[in-house]
């Protein structure tokens, strides 16, 4: 068995998500590397979500009976370790939305909405970069399309980085929102932050990061950031779908107008007029994921047990040794960069010319589960000149036997393929 320093007890870990020792394919053990899409869930958050639907459920904040108090302190106690995960300097920062593309459109349609100084319109720019998720391109340019602002981005680079040789041309005084992830999905690139947002802040503009491929995997320290929104989601870092988060600056989430209405987030409502209840509930109209919430709050407890300084360093072995093994491969190219270096657990890859599509029909017999495709980022793969991927994900249960076995059943598509 292949030993790698700064692995977790995987074995332990494993003990935890059943979903694990399931058997597929005539008695194959499966071999989850999926993992950007979503993450498995350990018996904790199962049991959290149990618990409360069993124990707990009813609706928050409005009811004086006993299961109504119960549900809203779980509710707005997995607030509280949300804020503690992510070191907010107020649990008032922390947005529930359904995911992170809701919260990204949460900050599109508020920057819509505003007044000055933070209303986008025809006289100001939004820069994203070419390496986005569609989730965190499709709304601002459906925000620049109703306001007439100018849509910009960054290009990349030929070995998956950003190319910010041009900075100060693409963020300029014009620049209102620069909006940007912070790893990405599809190469697993880890982009430089600090550069970028002391470029936004010579300028004025406000900073938004998707940090979706980020919360599950690394610490997310959003003072450290010094971004004014931050955006994740709660199902790829072992918690259940349905819940994602919005952080925003304090002061921000005070001015800025809020983009659902409905109950729980007005202060006063008449037929005339309405006013809004403070941040956060401003911006979480009707009944929000309570259970959802639970098990994210459950989630992060498990996460923070383990230490996500020691699962990056987990990942980093594991990410490292796959890209060594995978390179050994014929014909395999890497999309993005080729080291272990400013790089999360995501590797994309082709397979001389078989498709993506053929690579992960032949893994899936052998019990490997891969993600195909251009992965919600298709203007990278119009950059590199390449129809769709193969792409593996790693996580804090990843092993190097997984990556071994991956390899091997390249190999065994390689031979299908002839």
């Amino acid at each position: 068995m292949t030993q790698l320093p700064g692995l977790l007890d995987t074995e332990a870990i494993r003990k935890d998500f059943p979903v694990l020792d399931r058997l597929i394919h005539d008695g194959k053990k499966i071999v989850y590397l999926d993992n950007a899409a979503t993450s498995q869930k350990p018996r904790q958050v199962l049991d959290a979500l149990n618990a409360y639907y069993e124990r707990h459920n009813a609706n928050v904040h409005r009811g004086v009976h006993v299961l109504a108090e119960e549900a809203t302190a779980l509710y707005e106690g997995a607030r509280d370790k949300v804020a503690a995960f992510i070191n907010a300097p107020s649990r008032n920062e922390v947005i529930f939305t359904k995911n992170a593309s809701e919260s990204l459109n949460l900050v599109a349609n508020m920057l819509g909405w505003a007044d000055e100084p933070y209303r986008v319109d025809r006289e100001t720019e939004i820069v994203i970069t070419e390496m986005e998720h569609h989730s965190n391109i499709v709304p601002w340019q459906l925000l620049a399309q109703r306001t007439g602002a100018k849509l910009k981005w960054f290009g990349l680079t030929d070995d998956g980085r950003l190319d910010l040789s041009n900075i100060d041309e693409i963020i300029t005084d014009q620049t209102k929102i620069v909006s940007f992830t912070l790893v990405s999905n599809l190469m697993g690139t880890i982009n430089p932050v600090e550069t970028i947002i002391r470029r936004a802040q010579e300028v004025g503009a406000l900073v938004c990061i998707d940090a979706s491929q980020a919360a599950p995997h690394m610490v997310l320290d959003v003072q450290a950031l010094q971004a004014d929104f931050v955006a994740f989601t709660g199902h790829k870092m072992c918690g259940p779908t349905g819940i994602g988060v919005l952080w925003g600056r304090q002061e921000l989430l005070e001015d800025l107008p809020p983009f659902l209405g409905g109950g729980e987030m007005i202060e006063t409502v008449s037929m005339h007029s309405s006013t809004y209840a403070p941040a956060p509930h401003k911006f979480e109209a009707g009944t929000p994921p309570i259970a959802q919430a639970v098990g994210l709050g459950a989630a992060v407890d498990y996460l923070s047990a383990i230490g996500m300084d020691k699962i990056a360093a987990h990942e980093h072995a594991i990410t490292e040794y796959a890209v060594q093994r995978l390179l050994e491969v014929p014909d395999l190219r890497i999309i993005g960069p080729s080291t272990a270096e400013d790089r999360g657990a995501t590797i994309s890859f082709t397979l001389g010319d078989i498709h993506p599509h053929d690579v992960g029909q032949v893994l899936d017999e052998q019990g490997i589960a891969v993600r195909v495709g251009h992965h919600c980022a298709r203007p990278v793969c119009l950059r590199y000149g390449i129809p769709a991927t193969t792409r593996a994900s790693f996580y804090l249960y990843s092993t190097p036997a997984e990556v071994d076995a991956l390899v091997e059943g390249l190999e065994h598509v390689r031979n299908f393929f002839g």
